[in-house]
């Protein structure tokens, strides 16, 4: 437990920061298409890491071997997640794409098992999906109606939800052969080159290749793009690739949940929404969830 401390405040960390990020991909993507969202994401993210490099705030140093081992967690994160669950949340709204990003947890859960070899109790199982249940207990009991083309949104966001897991699998793999800053750096490089050709190749298409650089020209665009980009991106990928050194990838999946309370908690105290009785039903189901899930089944475990 003494040895897991930082591993456990990473991991609250990570979700405090992507407690809010939803709202913030809804308010950039009012404002840009979703190629141009992403580029500027990576764009901020990769000015950060330059900014910390220059400064010797953060070290990394890689060989080929090591790239090599690293560049297949990229095709899962950030490139597909990212560009699943932004194209996703064109067709959901944060509460609806909320529910169906917690069922993470579990596919986790299922690839550890079988990909890991991770030893899970049957406790441990229940309180995933408890876990999970609180997440969409809130989320239906907010009203959540899905429209027509619902599908298109619930089928991406399933799909980045998916491929969230499937990074988590290959990160813990990886955790032996690469630093956590040397990972994120790289995949933030990647998600830099990938979506920046994406974004100016459709503009460049279309002949509208100034239109590339309008939404800096909107404050809520650009305070946006800081944080998903400094703090929801580069930030939360260290911290996820720290975290999964540390604990199993089951344990910290269920972590994602979490991020529901934080975002319950932001708009009470910052937008004054109202607190109802579902929001405190739901926020004790997850919090049972995690608990579970990492410390009520260790005695379980070393049996």
């Amino acid at each position: 437990m003494k040895h897991n401390k930082s591993a456990y405040f990473t991991a609250l960390l990570y979700a405090l920061i992507t407690g809010n990020a939803f709202i913030f991909v809804k308010t950039a993507i009012s404002n840009a298409n979703p190629y141009d969202l992403l580029a500027y994401r990576f764009n901020a993210s990769f000015l950060a890491i330059i900014i910390l490099l220059a400064f010797r705030v953060i070290k990394v140093k890689y060989n080929l071997k090591r790239i090599i081992q690293i560049l297949p967690v990229t095709l899962f994160y950030p490139i597909a997640f990212f560009a699943l669950q932004t194209f996703g949340l064109k067709y959901l709204s944060s509460s609806e794409a909320g529910i169906f990003s917690a069922i993470s947890p579990v596919l986790t859960l299922i690839l550890a098992s079988v990909l890991l070899k991770e030893k899970t109790t049957r406790l441990q199982k229940v309180s995933v999906f408890i876990s999970v249940l609180g997440v969409v207990y809130i989320a239906l009991m907010k009203g959540t109606s899905f429209k027509v083309n619902s599908y298109k949104g619930i089928i991406l966001i399933l799909l980045s939800a998916l491929s969230f897991s499937c990074y988590s699998i290959l990160v813990k793999k990886l955790s032996n052969k690469a630093t956590g800053m040397e990972s994120s750096v790289l995949m933030n490089f990647i998600g830099f080159l990938f979506f920046n050709i994406i974004a100016i190749s459709k503009h460049s298409t279309n002949g509208s290749l100034s239109g590339f650089f309008i939404p800096l020209g909107n404050i809520k665009f650009v305070v946006s793009i800081l944080y998903l980009g400094v703090l929801s991106t580069f930030l939360t990928s260290f911290l996820v690739n720290f975290t999964l050194s540390k604990l199993d990838a089951s344990k910290m999946s269920v972590f994602s949940n979490l991020s529901t309370i934080i975002n319950i908690v932001a708009g009470v105290i910052f937008l004054k929404e109202d607190l109802f009785y579902y929001h405190i039903i739901g926020s004790i189901l997850i919090i049972i969830g995690i608990l579970g899930t990492n410390f009520m089944v260790k005695k379980h475990l070393n049996n």
